[in-house]
């Protein structure tokens, strides 16, 4: 289906939730406007564009989080457009100059994490300045009290919106983030399990392996995000959102084994015995058994049935080491999914006696936070540029829509922003002819409320409609917001034709100015952001020790981390995944560390090996070195010396087996890791 098809069976035939998401948007937009008026502020209008900045996920939890995240951006942005003008208000271009520092310094902060609602705290921050510094300098009494009246009222209009949004939100047919969530985690558990049972298929293909995985890492990424915002639905929303950190958490470990076993099975069948693949296909029908149960307490007898069972084939004394600490392996794996079932029912029934977990963490990348600020700041100077050897008005809308687009779209892929933006000039470009369509039937009216809110109900239907829809999404905000500028509802209403259509236009430019801007100016390749990636993952293999919870720590930092390489080796068209498999590496590598440490930590203090430490710096390096396709052979040294200073301490003879099974199998990994990429 052409978007164009999309978009008219959007408006033709909308879903239920959609209706409902209009409705619910229609209204917010109304009372605020009709508060914003009642207050008398400036510009009545704004208070409506912070209404659908807020429609745009509709969840309660999630509005009222944009809600304060909106406020607190727009304070501290008015703040710091009171401070510029304050020191430099006779220095009009200085202050323009820091006022496109501060945007760039906010797109770059930006990009440093991974909740929309933040990243549009951002642009709150950005945006609210520029229209203080803009609208003050654009005025005609430029003295103190106009710039804290402008601040002032900026500030009134933003939060006149966002209670009217919240209000709406929690009244009518009200929706929740938990109700979501418990879908989304349910369908992620399910996921869990047919990837378990496809990594323990020995005919089980690597695309449906690497599809399975990338789905649930974006619904885990998505789960985190919507994460905070459960903590603003009811008493019971802490403990929720501690519950869902769990679940996101423990999946990460999830995979983790799963791909310890799936790896073993399938790359060294001559060191399995015959009952040992007998025993993986058992826990293989066990987790298929779990993933086909519709009833929670079912599903956890399943899983404890299954628990059961490893541990009894893990008593047996004729395994090899390797063996040994794979059986260990796949009771951790269980252990796992125990956890996470329990963190399910917790969405439910809250459970206190639920152990929290480090919420998974945005990957923080410097380059991608500094290409964000360029892109931001050219295009505010662009626009800056233009208002300054025109003069007009509309000019400023050059300076402001597009630098918030530029802020909030900034982490979308190249292929996709091309279509968002094309989106946006599309519904912008319908808003002009509507626009004078409506300031035409005003202009013949009284201009009272009540007729405002007849003639505008139903373009914002529409095009709330198109915002209800996430392939329409773009349509819409390019629809709803350049409508509400160029139409400016309020009480002094302007019916001229020239301003409006100025100010369409200026939106426009705006947006194709950002276009080119986003085109010319790229993040660094794929390929260097992988080995940054690595990088990045060797240097928190080497900190892992130095923190508290650190195998929490640490799948929390390798959650996006991992979405990230995999979403780069897609774009690349590497059909054999080898970056994506390396970032499950890294991931694997940070437990095996940890469960080295855990089984020394039986020895007595005196006689603790030193060679730990060598061990796992050379895990490390061995690791780095096998993503650049270089063998490392100070990492079987390591090994060897640390197997040798356990014969002499009061280590038992099964903690050393199994610790010499996490050394063979390290040691298999990072061989064939640098045979494949040097190959």
């Amino acid at each position: 289906m052409s978007r164009l098809s999309l978009v008219l069976n959007t408006l033709m035939l909308p879903e239920r939730r959609a209706v409902i998401f209009a409705s619910k948007g229609v209204i917010s937009m109304a009372l605020s406007l009709f508060m914003a008026m009642y207050l008398q502020l400036d510009r009545p209008y704004w208070a409506m564009v912070s209404a659908i900045f807020l429609q745009v996920r509709p969840e309660s939890g999630l509005v009222i989080e944009k809600g304060f995240i909106q406020i607190a951006g727009s304070t501290l942005g008015g703040l710091f457009g009171l401070m510029i003008l304050d020191v430099f208000m006779p220095y009009p271009l200085i202050a323009l100059t820091l006022l496109a520092l501060w945007i760039a310094l906010n797109s770059g902060l930006a990009a440093y994490v991974h909740s929309m609602n933040f990243t549009y705290g951002f642009a709150m921050c950005g945006m609210t300045a520029a229209m203080v510094v803009l609208l003050f300098f654009s005025s005609n009494t430029p003295d103190s009290q106009t710039a804290f009246s402008i601040a002032q009222a900026r500030i009134s209009e933003i939060c006149v919106g966002t209670v009217c949004a919240v209000l709406v939100s929690r009244l009518f047919w009200p929706v929740t983030v938990i109700a979501g969530l418990r879908m989304s985690a349910r369908t992620t558990i399910n996921k869990s399990m047919q990837y378990l049972a496809l990594e323990l298929d020995p005919n089980g293909s690597h695309d449906g392996r690497h599809q399975h995985a990338d789905s649930i890492l974006e619904s885990v990424m998505a789960m985190t995000d919507d994460a905070s915002a459960v903590f603003y639905e009811g008493p019971k929303g802490p403990a929720r959102s501690r519950a869902i950190s769990l679940l996101c958490n423990r999946i990460m470990s999830l995979l983790s084994m799963a791909q310890i076993l799936g790896r073993f099975q399938r790359n060294h069948p001559e060191l399995m015995s015959a009952d040992f693949s007998q025993f993986l296909q058992q826990l293989r029908a066990g987790f298929i058994r779990v993933a086909e149960v519709t009833d929670y307490e079912q599903a956890y007898l399943e899983n404890q049935q299954l628990r059961r069972r490893v541990l009894d084939f893990g008593e047996r004394s004729d395994q090899s080491p390797l063996e040994t600490r794979m059986t260990q392996t796949a009771a951790e794996l269980v252990t796992a999914l125990g956890l996470i079932l329990r963190a399910y029912q917790a969405l439910a029934v809250p459970d206190q006696q639920l152990a929290g977990a480090t919420r998974l963490q945005p990957h923080r990348e410097p380059l991608l936070g500094a290409v964000n600020a360029i892109r931001s700041g050219l295009v505010f100077t662009v626009g800056a540029v233009i208002w300054m050897a025109t003069g007009s008005f509309a000019a400023i809308m050059m300076m402001i829509l597009p630098v918030v687009f530029s802020i909030m779209f900034s982490r979308l892929p190249g292929t996709i922003l091309k279509l968002v933006f094309k989106s946006l000039m599309i519904g912008a470009l319908a808003a002009i002819p509507v626009g004078l369509l409506a300031l035409s039937i005003l202009a013949r009216s009284s201009g009272d409320y009540e007729v405002l809110i007849l003639v505008l109900a139903l373009p914002y239907f529409l095009g709330l409609l198109l915002l209800a829809n996430r392939p329409t999404l773009p349509f819409g905000l390019g629809f709803c917001i350049p409508f509400t500028i160029i139409v400016r509802p309020g009480p002094g209403m302007s019916f001229s034709a020239d301003v409006p259509v100025s100010i369409g236009l200026a939106i426009l430019c705006g947006i194709a100015v950002l276009a080119v801007i986003f085109t010319l100016i790229t993040p660094p390749g794929g390929k260097r952001l992988q080995h940054r990636l690595l990088e990045s993952t060797t240097r928190d293999l080497r900190d892992l020790l130095n923190h508290e919870s650190p195998r929490d720590w640490y799948n929390g930092r390798m959650g996006e981390r991992l979405l990230k390489l995999s979403t780069y080796d897609m774009a690349s068209g590497n059909k054999d995944r080898s970056m994506t498999d390396l970032g499950f590496t890294g991931l694997n590598l940070g437990h095996a560390i940890l469960t080295v440490l855990h089984y020394l930590k039986s020895i007595p203090d005196e006689e603790y090996p030193a060679s730990f430490s060598r061990w796992h710096s050379a895990l490390a390096d061995a690791y780095l070195d096998a993503s650049r396709g270089i063998a490392n052979e100070d990492f079987d040294k390591a090994s060897r010396q640390l197997l040798n200073d356990l014969q002499s301490t009061q280590c038992p003879q099964q903690t050393r087996d199994l610790i010499e099974g996490i050394s063979n199998r390290l040691q298999l990994t990072f061989k064939r890791t640098a045979a494949s990429v040097s190959g």
